[in-house]
C-alpha cells in the first residue's frame, strides 16, 4: 500500500448520475482498487480502476451519497490523497483464448482495465453489459474499440436487449473457456449460478481502511474467512459462497 497525491484533470458527467475522474501525478496504479480521501469526509472511499496510463488513472463514480456528490464537485486542478497497490484484482493468465466479460452498471469498470490486458495477451473477450435503462450506458464505445461487438441489456428496453444480462447469455450462448464478472451481487450470483466453467467474480463491501486492518469488510469464504479488500475484491467462482 502507498500513499500518494494526485491532480485532478477530469471530473466529467459521462452519463446519468456517472462521473469520469482522471488523475494524474506520481505515474500508474497498482492494484485493483484505490481508496480516495474526499475533503470534508473522514473515511475514504473505494473506486475500482478503469484504466491507467505513465502519468495516472482514470475511475468512474455514482453519486449516490454525499461523498461522491462533494466528488462531483471537485475542480480540475484539486488535489485528492490516494492509497494504491489494494486489492488483488482479476487474473487474465487464467483465461486460454476465449474469456467471457459480463458487466452490470459500473462494473463495467473494472473489466475494461481487464480487457486491455487480455487484449495485450491476443485473447479475444466477449462482452455483455446490463444498465437500468439507456442513459446510464457507459464504456460502450471503449469495449467496442477493443473487442469488437458489445452485447447490451437494459430492463426497460431502451437500448440492446430488453432484460438481464442472464437473458442474453441465454441467447448468446457465447464460446469461452473462463469467464469474469463484475456488478451487483444479485448480477452475479446469477451469473456464476447459470455459467458452467471456471470464472471469476469482483465482490462489493462496505469498507474502513482498504488495507486488511479492520476486517469490516469479512465473508465466508469455501476457505474460510476472507478480507475483501485484502483477499480479494476478486474470487474464483468456487470459493463464493452466495
Amino acid at each position: 500500500m502507498d500513499k500518494k497525491l494526485y491532480t485532478l484533470k477530469e471530473n466529467r458527467l459521462v452519463a446519468a448520475g456517472t462521473y469520469r475522474l482522471v488523475l494524474s501525478g506520481p505515474g500508474p496504479v497498482e492494484g485493483e482498487f484505490v481508496h480516495l480521501d474526499i475533503p470534508g469526509y473522514y473515511l475514504r472511499r473505494p473506486f475500482s480502476v478503469c484504466d491507467t496510463s505513465p502519468e495516472g488513472f482514470t475511475l468512474l463514480y455514482k453519486t449516490v451519497g454525499e461523498g461522491t456528490r462533494a466528488l462531483s464537485t471537485l475542480p480540475v486542478g484539486a488535489s485528492l490523497s490516494v492509497l494504491t497497490g489494494l486489492g488483488k484484482g482479476f487474473d487474465a493468465s487464467a483465461c486460454q483464448g476465449k474469456a467471457l466479460l459480463v458487466g452490470g452498471g459500473l462494473g463495467a469498470a473494472p473489466l475494461y482495465l481487464l480487457a486491455k490486458e487480455l487484449r495485450k495477451e491476443g485473447k479475444e473477450a466477449t462482452v455483455i453489459l446490463g444498465f437500468n435503462k439507456a442513459d446510464e450506458i457507459v464504456l460502450q464505445e471503449e469495449f467496442e474499440t477493443l473487442c469488437g461487438s458489445v452485447t447490451l441489456t437494459t430492463l426497460d428496453g431502451s437500448a440492446g436487449v430488453k432484460g438481464f444480462v442472464t437473458d442474453a447469455l441465454k441467447a448468446l450462448k457465447p464460446a469461452y473457456d473462463y469467464f469474469y464478472t463484475c456488478g451487483p451481487m444479485v448480477m452475479m450470483k446469477a451469473v456464476c449460478q447459470q455459467l458452467e466453467g471456471p470464472g471469476e467474480a469482483s465482490l462489493e463491501e462496505r469498507m474502513g481502511c482498504g488495507a486488511g486492518f479492520c476486517y469490516g469488510c469479512s465473508i465466508q469464504t469455501a476457505g474460510g474467512p476472507r478480507r475483501v479488500c485484502k483477499d480479494g475484491p476478486v474470487f474464483k467462482k468456487e470459493e463464493i459462497l452466495w
